[in-house]
C-alpha cells in the first residue's frame, strides 16, 4: 500500500486536466501496467440536482412554513456515486442522460470540468428537464421530494460498457440489465447494492444480475428481508451463498462483511461525527470499497475505510461534493491521533491504523474540494 502523488501508467484520452488536479493520490499507482483498462471504474444512471436543507428542528408539520438554516445545491443520484470515487483517485467513466436545461449544464459541469469525471458515454437529451430532489435533513434523517420524467426510449448506456476494472450497477428486483452481464464477461468486476423493493416480494432469485457480481452492498434491513436471517451478521452469511462477498450496512453500528472465496469475515465500527446531512452517505460508502477492493487491501481495511469516508460525508452539504478526498482523509487521521481518547474511542480508532502506511503526510491541492452551495450560480457582474 505504497501511496503515489502522480498517476502511474497510460493515461486515458479523456482523463481531464481536472481529474489530474483533483486525483491528488492513485490508490492504484502499484498496479497500473499497459494494457490495462482506460477506466478504474463505469457506472451509469439517473443524475438529479439535489437541493437539500439542513438546520431543521423537526420535520415540516402540514399547513405550516419551516425556515432551514442551511442550504445546498449539488448533482445527485448516481453522481454520489461518481464523484466519490474520483475524489478518491480512480479514473471514473459515467454513462447518464442529462437535460438541455440551466440543472443539467450546471451538473455536466460540475462532473466533467469539477470532478474531472469522463462524460464521454453520456448525452445531453433535448426538451427533458433534469430530475430536482428536495431533502430535508434532521435529526440525523433525511425526508425525500423528487420530480422528474423518464428520459426518451434510447438507453443513456452505450450498448457495450467500456473496459474498466470496476463497475458499480444498483440491482432492480424482476429486471435485467444486460449491460451488466457484458461487464463480467469482458472481466470488470461488479459491484452492487438495490434499493427498496417496491413490489414487497424480496425474492432474492428476482435478482437476476447478482449471478455477475462479485459484491453486494446492503444495508441491514434489506438483508434481512431478502434472506429471512434473524439478525444481519447471519444475513451477510446467507447472502454469500449468492455472490462471493456480503456487506451489510448497519447504521450507527458500522458494517459486517463476509468473503467466500478466502472465509475472511470483518467487522468495522461506525466512525463518531457530527452529522449535518445524511444525503448520498451510502454512496461514499460503496465508493471507499470499491476503492479498498481494486487496491487489494485486506477486507477489513476495506470495511474500515468506506465507513470512514461516508462519515466523513455527512459532515457536508449534499451527496456528491460532500464526498472526502485524500486530503479530508489524512486530516482526520492527523487529527485524532493527536486528540487520542477524546474523539473516538481508542479501540475503534486502533481498526485505522492501516491509514498510516496510505495517506501522505500533506497534499498540495491547488484548491478546496469543491462543496454545495445554496444556489446553482451567480450572475456575471461584467
Amino acid at each position: 500500500m505504497t501511496p503515489s502523488h502522480t498517476i502511474a501508467g497510460e493515461e486515458p484520452e479523456h482523463l481531464t486536466q481536472a481529474a489530474r488536479r483533483q486525483a491528488q493520490m492513485d490508490p492504484l499507482a502499484a498496479l497500473r501496467a499497459p494494457g490495462d483498462p482506460p477506466w478504474d471504474v463505469y457506472l451509469t444512471g439517473t443524475v438529479f440536482l439535489d437541493i437539500v436543507f439542513t438546520g431543521l428542528d423537526s420535520a415540516p408539520v402540514r399547513g405550516t412554513e419551516s425556515w432551514a438554516r442551511g442550504m445546498g445545491s449539488s448533482p445527485g443520484g448516481i453522481a454520489n456515486m461518481a464523484a466519490a470515487l474520483a475524489r478518491l483517485g480512480l479514473r471514473t467513466s459515467l454513462a447518464a442522460a442529462f437535460g438541455d436545461d440551466h440543472y443539467g449544464e450546471y451538473c455536466w459541469d460540475a462532473l466533467e470540468q469539477g470532478e474531472g469525471i469522463d462524460l464521454s458515454a453520456s448525452r445531453t437529451v433535448r426538451g427533458w428537464h433534469s430530475p430536482v430532489t428536495v431533502s430535508m435533513a434532521y435529526e440525523g434523517e433525511r425526508t425525500m421530494v423528487s420530480h422528474g420524467h423518464e428520459p426518451p426510449p434510447e438507453e443513456p448506456a452505450p450498448d457495450f460498457p467500456p473496459r474498466a476494472r470496476a463497475a458499480v450497477a444498483s440491482l432492480t428486483p424482476g429486471r435485467r440489465a444486460p449491460w451488466i452481464a457484458q461487464a463480467a464477461r469482458a472481466g470488470t468486476r461488479v459491484f452492487a447494492d438495490v434499493g427498496w423493493d417496491e413490489t414487497g416480494a424480496w425474492d432474492l432469485r428476482g435478482l437476476a444480475d447478482l449471478e455477475h457480481c462479485e459484491a453486494f452492498l446492503p444495508n441491514a434491513e434489506e438483508a434481512l428481508r431478502y434472506t429471512g436471517a434473524d439478525c444481519p451478521r447471519a444475513a451477510a452469511h446467507a447472502l454469500t451463498e449468492y455472490v462471493p462477498v456480503a456487506v451489510v450496512t448497519l447504521g450507527s453500528e458500522g458494517a459486517y462483511a463476509v468473503d467466500r472465496r478466502t472465509g475472511e469475515a470483518a467487522e468495522a465500527p461506525a466512525i463518531a461525527v457530527e452529522a449535518l446531512d445524511p444525503t448520498g452517505a451510502g454512496d461514499v460508502f460503496v465508493a471507499g470499497f470499491v476503492t479498498g477492493s481494486l487496491a487489494g487491501w485486506p477486507l477489513a481495511d476495506r470495511l474500515a475505510f468506506a465507513g470512514l469516508t461516508a462519515a466523513l460525508s455527512v459532515q457536508e452539504f449534499g451527496g456528491s461534493l460532500s464526498a472526502p478526498g485524500w486530503s479530508e482523509i489524512g486530516a482526520w487521521w492527523r487529527r485524532v491521533q493527536s486528540l487520542p481518547g477524546r474523539e473516538q474511542p481508542p479501540a475503534a480508532l486502533g481498526r485505522y491504523t492501516f491509514l498510516e502506511a496510505l495517506v501522505p503526510e500533506e497534499l498540495d491541492r491547488p484548491w478546496p474540494l469543491r462543496r454545495a452551495v445554496p444556489t446553482i450560480g451567480f450572475r456575471g457582474t461584467g
